[in-house]
Formats: C-alpha cells, sequence, structure tokens
C-alpha cells in the first residue's frame, strides 16, 4: 500500500548558495541562513502552517531550531516548527514528515541547515560535571577538595565518526568500495560528471530561480570547471592511506558545507495558489536501515529503493529522472552495482524485474559532489531540483530522490507531474 494516502503535492523552494565550510559563509550561523530561505519563501507565498527544519549539528543555542527560524522570520509566531534528524536524510526525512502531517487544505515548508563553519566546540562529561559540582560546592575548604578536578579539564570536539562503530563515513564508503571492487578511475569519472553537469544547467540557467542572492553571495562556491581526470587522477587518498587499495579522494567526495534549503508541500486545495510551475505530486516514499558491518553504512537506498518501486510497480527506466546523493561517487556506483545485482534484490526481498539501471537519467543538473553537502539541507535542495527538472519534462514524469544516512538509513520519495 502506498503511504501518502491524500493528494500532496511538492513546489520548487529556494535555497542559499552553498560554500565550502570556512569560507564565504563562515561568519553566518545555522539560523540567520534558515532564516533568509523562509523569508525568501513566504515573500511569494501564503504563510505556512508547518515549518520542518532538518539539521545534524548540535548547537547549546536551541534545541528547535525550526521554532528559532520561525519567531525570528517573518512566518507567523501561530505557524508550529519542529526540528527533525536523520543525519544527511534530514531535509528530505522533513519533507516526507510534511507530506504525512498536512491535511489537503494545509500547507508546510520542508528544508533544513547545516553550518559546518559553526560547529560548537564543548566540555568533555567529566570537566561539565566538574564545573557544575564547583559552581555548587560551598565553603573555601569543600572547593579546595575539589580543585585537582582542574587538571582533568577537557574540551570535547566532535570526532566525526559514527559514534558505534568508530569509523567516519569516508572509511565506511571505502570499505564498500574495495568490497564491491568499484574502481577509482570509475570514481574520479563520476565526480567529473557532476560538475560537468552542473556547469552545463548553470549556463542554460536552471539554478536561476532556485538559489537567491544570500549574504552578498550570488553563486554556488564549490562547483569546479577546471576539473580535468588529469587533475582528479593526482589526488592522494584520503580515507585509506595505507593499504594502496584506497580509492576515495577530497576530488571524487563530497565537500563539508555550509548552506540551508528549503521546500514547499502542498495540500490539493492549496495547489491553485502557487503559481510556479515547479510542482509535482508525492506519490510514495520509503525509509530502511541496514545492517551497518554486513551492507555498508550508506547502503540502506539499495534496500528502500527496490520496495518502493515494486510496490509501484516501476521498472528502474520507468523513471524519468534519478536524483540520488552524492556522498561519495563511491556511494552511487556502489549503490548501482547493488541495485543491478540479482542476488541483492532477493535479499531485499523483491521479486520484481526492473531491468537495467539507466545511468543517463542520473543528477543531470550536478549533484553534492559538485554542488556541496551542508548535511540537513541536501534532501531539500535535491527534491526542489528534481521537481523542477520533471516538471520541464511534461506530465506524466517521474522522479526519485534518494538520500543516504549516517547509521545506516536511508529516504527515498517518489514523485510525479
Amino acid at each position: 500500500m502506498k503511504k501518502i494516502m491524500d493528494e500532496i503535492w511538492v513546489v520548487s523552494g529556494l535555497r542559499t548558495p552553498f560554500a565550502k565550510n570556512d569560507r564565504e559563509l563562515r561568519n553566518v550561523d545555522a539560523v540567520d541562513m534558515s532564516v533568509s530561505v523562509v523569508n525568501k519563501m513566504e515573500e511569494t507565498h501564503k504563510n505556512p502552517d508547518y515549518v520542518v527544519w532538518g539539521t545534524v549539528i548540535p548547537n547549546l543555542a536551541y534545541s528547535n531550531i525550526a521554532r528559532d527560524i520561525v519567531l525570528r522570520s517573518k512566518v507567523d509566531d501561530t505557524t508550529i516548527a519542529y526540528t527533525t534528524t536523520m543525519a544527511c536524510g534530514s531535509s528530505l526525512a522533513a519533507a516526507i514528515q510534511s507530506a504525512c502531517l498536512i491535511t489537503e487544505d494545509e500547507i508546510a515548508i520542508a528544508g533544513g541547515v547545516e553550518s559546518l563553519s559553526n560547529v560548537q566546540i564543548g566540555l568533555s562529561s567529566y570537566t561539565s560535571k566538574w564545573l557544575r559540582a564547583f559552581g555548587t560546592t560551598k565553603g573555601f575548604f569543600n572547593k579546595l577538595k575539589l580543585i585537582g578536578g582542574i587538571f582533568k579539564y577537557r574540551l570535547y570536539i566532535p570526532p566525526g565518526v559514527n559514534s558505534v562503530t568508530g569509523k567516519s563515513m569516508g572509511q565506511h564508503a571505502e570499505i564498500t568500495a574495495q568490497r564491491l571492487g568499484i574502481k577509482r578511475e570509475d570514481q574520479d569519472k563520476f565526480a567529473l560528471q557532476s560538475h560537468q553537469h552542473y556547469f552545463e544547467a548553470f549556463e542554460k540557467g536552471f539554478f536561476k530561480d532556485l538559489i537567491f542572492e544570500a549574504f552578498g553571495i550570488k553563486e554556488d562556491k564549490i562547483p569546479r570547471k577546471t576539473s580535468t581526470l588529469e587533475v582528479l587522477a593526482t589526488l592522494k587518498p584520503v580515507f585509506d592511506k595505507s593499504s594502496g587499495k584506497g580509492s576515495i579522494t577530497a576530488g571524487n567526495a563530497s565537500l563539508f558545507t555550509d548552506g540551508a534549503a528549503g521546500a514547499w508541500i502542498v495540500g490539493k486545495n492549496r495547489i491553485a495558489e502557487f503559481a510556479s510551475s515547479y510542482k509535482a505530486k508525492m506519490i510514495d516514499w520509503e525509509m530502511a536501515g541496514v545492517k551497518i558491518e554486513e551492507e555498508g553504512i550508506l547502503m540502506s537506498p539499495t534496500f528502500a529503493i527496490p520496495r518502493l518501486l515494486e510496490r509501484n510497480r516501476l521498472r528502474y527506466d520507468d523513471i524519468d529522472v534519478w536524483e540520488i546523493h552524492e556522498a561519495f561517487a563511491s556511494q552511487v556506483l556502489s549503490t548501482i552495482r547493488n541495485l543491478e545485482n540479482k542476488e541483492h534484490l532477493k535479499k531485499v526481498g523483491t521479486t520484481f524485474d526492473f531491468g537495467e539501471f539507466p545511468t543517463e537519467k542520473l543528477n543531470p543538473n550536478g549533484s553534492s559532489i559538485a554542488i556541496g553537502h551542508p548535511f540537513g539541507a541536501t534532501g531539500a535542495r535535491i527534491l526542489s531540483q528534481a521537481v523542477k527538472e520533471v516538471s520541464q519534462m511534461g506530465q506524466s514524469k517521474k522522479a526519485l530522490i534518494s538520500v543516504c544516512a549516517d547509521g545506516g538509513l536511508g529516504a527515498v520519495v517518489l514523485i510525479e507531474t
């Protein structure tokens, strides 16, 4: 049974330009970036009933960033707002949640943000406890007994690894690539293609009404027009430097990125209010979780995609636009490898004949390797991009959006014009 019961639409939203962390957006925090997106979207459409916002990096200044965004924006304070987190799939999860939440008479803004330039450094658990104890202890001699704790004073810097496995996403992606035999040359070719597709779209003006000038920046700052296979081949592996088998480099992986993005989720009785021609129905969605060490931490879409397509009796080639988030070139190529592997599909539990994967329909306007990857914003960026692309193709066209996430999770959405 399909999971979207009502008629719910997605309308392309807006985003800030994306920039590498500690560069052009380094002095803009996550709330300000998000407020700029919500305000810009609110200028042209009515006040939303909900704002659902995704983010990954925690901050002690707020526990519900979505509500802070609403209270600091032009959106009415009566708007319901909450924050959701599913690692890199956060804002796609926000869109799914919004579609399941609103009625056919309501509107939501679903989006997300990440400011990797403003990751907050904290204190170790021991140091935090010591400071609280020292501050509440009364009497000079009692405090003197605790003074030795100062020598164990430690900062806590987020390690950037999965808390259970102790490995980074890049290390996990490297393990999966080596297990599935994904070649370095193919990864570099895929990465170059992401940049080429981006600039082809850029020169056609594809991004002009998806990106707005923000904080003095007009365009994305990460795409490299001068990238070549020769240059990519010179880069050294980042996550496996010693075995001689390492293949993931700074050139074939997405970069730490600052940015915010949003999309409209709209009930059928409100869709006429939107003048934008970039709109599509949200037909269905699927999420999956996998055993990390067995399948690979970023391989959950290879379970979610076949299940969604079989439920809707769709072959791979029935999808007109494929948007698969590019955390790493190796991860996308590993995903395709599994989608075409009959043994893997048997493990998923599907029996449908999906056919060959149509790589010519994949990420036609570039994706995260070229554009950047602000964790909480990526899903909304991809969703808006996919809606625009498929809308320009005409009626009864389908797009599938897939985002993998830390923890062996992933989310997939099917839309149709």
